[in-house]
């Protein structure tokens, strides 16, 4: 039987102090959770952001120990949720970067998949004097990720990887049918750009996404854009949180979007396949 599920994102701005932010990433997880959230998402760097790109790599783990997987597995296991988490530095090949590894947590506590960042946001932005090298600190991924979920097939992407459809297309492919995105746009792409791909990776693949942000003024001197958003397959912005730390819920209807997918076949018109 089709049915309803509640998903929650996350918005902050995070600092350098890891126990400050996990202090205040609990709080809002449980607020979620208190709303009746399901499984939750969390924004890009959820746990760090240092003053210097190259910080992340002082606080790098191994996979599958440390501080950082060990709250994630706690509280999705305390609060009984699945749980997205963010985007936290995993120990790279190079000893002089990290993965920038999002890991999914089921409501047992027990980690079910991980996905690392595939696009790095090396650009300077156009008309001001704003410059991003993700590259010289982080190790790219290679292989996109969508997992079985008790709420569908969950994709998880992150940030800069909302600029690539042809990824989405693969995870399609792969039966996707939630999407979820930790991101921390820039203020400036954020305002240009943010809510148009959000939409349009909802409309042309007809998935429910969940995209939790980084939002407000950071240490480093960034400032992000926030604007957290659930979407409706429809486009549909179903909550939203422009600015500042919080949480937004909505519940995603896999009826409506079945009956989206039937009635608006845009998935089976298809003519052209990336190649995977």
């Amino acid at each position: 039987m089709k049915t309803k599920y509640k998903m929650g994102a996350v918005q902050m701005a995070t600092g350098p102090n890891v126990s400050a932010n996990l202090f205040e990433v609990e709080r809002l997880i449980k607020e979620a959770a208190d709303q009746g959230a399901q499984l939750v998402v969390l924004p890009e760097n959820f746990a760090f952001m240092g003053k210097e790109d190259r910080d992340q790599v002082a606080i790098r783990e191994v996979d599958g120990e440390g501080p950082l997987q060990e709250f994630l597995a706690r509280v999705a296991k305390q609060l009984g949720i699945w749980l997205v988490g963010g985007t936290i530095p995993l120990v790279a090949e190079d000893p002089e970067k990290v993965r920038s590894a999002c890991l999914v947590y089921d409501a047992r506590g027990e980690r079910v998949a991980r996905y690392d960042k595939i696009h790095l946001f090396d650009v300077n932005l156009p008309g001001v004097d704003e410059r991003y090298h993700e590259s010289a600190t982080i190790e790219a991924g290679s292989d996109p990720l969508v997992l079985d979920t008790p709420f569908g097939r969950l994709g998880v992407a992150v940030c800069y990887d909302l600029r690539f459809p042809e990824m989405f297309r693969q995870m399609l492919d792969a039966g996707m049918e939630i999407l979820a995105l930790p991101s921390a746009f820039t203020a400036i792409t954020g305002k240009a750009h943010w809510e148009t791909l959000v939409r349009a990776r909802a409309i042309e693949n007809l998935v429910y996404v969940i995209a939790a942000a980084q939002g407000g003024f950071h240490v480093n001197g960034r400032e992000t854009h926030g604007h957290s958003m659930i979407v409706d397959p429809w486009g549909a912005v179903l909550a939203q949180l422009p600015r500042g730390a919080g949480c937004i819920c909505a519940s995603i209807d896999e009826e409506f979007q079945d009956s989206v997918r039937r009635s608006f076949p845009t998935i089976d018109h298809r003519r052209l396949k990336c190649g995977g």
